[in-house]
């Protein structure tokens, strides 16, 4: 064998090693590609985050429940607050999926963040007491009395806007002890005695039984609060937020939130 051959021989044995080196990495990746594939088109599990009113904290922790029995594949967080402080953080890029306020109003101001919202369920206000209704109030002109401490909720609440509403429509005037940032915390507020009346969402007084005690108001007095749900656009699992939002209108979900005595949409 020449030295000319012997050569030639090197240099192609060298060329194929250096070949099989590089294509080595690439099926590697290759495999982990499709790994991934078929995880993804396999179900893989997703979490999905849901804010949600304050005024649902109770029933969507419940419906969070029966959702991911009937999903297993899908893990919900539901993250409640008033709904100005969701909508808040929507536009400051906060990372969720689906988004239910207490009012229409909200959701509107978000068209170019959501799907097509789809009003889910309606509450009624009414006005919570301290238990055994000591103060003995009856209706809201009796909010007006400057004896009485008022908690209300911020203007800028949905429940807020409509305890205003139906206060100013009865030509009530109530200086509330103070305005909070969720109708939770109204009702916090007379549960621990600090206030002796707020005006809240029947739902949330029923949470508080042996607590507060509950006064209607008639239906001609009352406000009447929509509550809207949308897929968020910025979601990175569009296809099952729109599935959850799609559930919260199925029987199963409406009987959950009748039984929480939320009103048909």
């Amino acid at each position: 064998m020449s030295a000319a051959f012997r050569a030639r021989t090197v240099r192609r044995t060298a060329a194929a090693a250096v070949t099989a080196a590089l294509l080595l990495p690439l099926a590697a990746c290759g495999n982990d590609d499709d790994s991934d594939s078929e995880k993804d088109g396999g179900g893989k599990d997703v979490s999905l985050t849901v804010l949600a009113a304050s005024s649902l904290t109770d029933v969507f922790a419940t419906a969070e429940k029966a959702y991911e029995k009937e999903h297993p594949g899908t893990k919900l967080t539901i993250s409640a607050a008033g709904s100005q402080e969701l909508a808040a953080q929507v536009r400051q890029g906060a990372p969720a999926d689906v988004l239910v306020t207490a009012d229409t109003k909200t959701m509107d101001g978000l068209k170019g963040e959501t799907g097509e919202p789809t009003v889910i369920a309606r509450n009624r206000l009414v006005i919570a007491t301290r238990e055994g209704n000591p103060d003995k109030i009856k209706g809201l002109k009796d909010l007006g009395d400057s004896k009485l401490k008022v908690v209300l909720a911020d203007d800028t609440v949905p429940v807020g806007r409509y305890s205003k509403q139906v206060l100013d429509k009865q030509g009530v005037d109530v200086r509330p002890v103070s305005k909070e940032a969720n109708v939770r915390s109204v009702l916090s507020k007379v549960e621990l005695g600090e206030a002796d009346a707020g005006i809240v969402y029947r739902t949330d007084a029923a949470t508080a039984p042996g607590k507060v005690d509950a006064v209607e108001i008639p239906d001609g007095q009352n406000a009447v609060a929509a509550y809207p749900a949308a897929t968020l656009k910025s979601s990175g699992h569009g296809e099952a937020a729109a599935a959850f939002v799609k559930w919260l209108s199925t029987p199963e979900a409406q009987k959950i939130l009748r039984d929480a005595g939320f009103q048909k949409p």
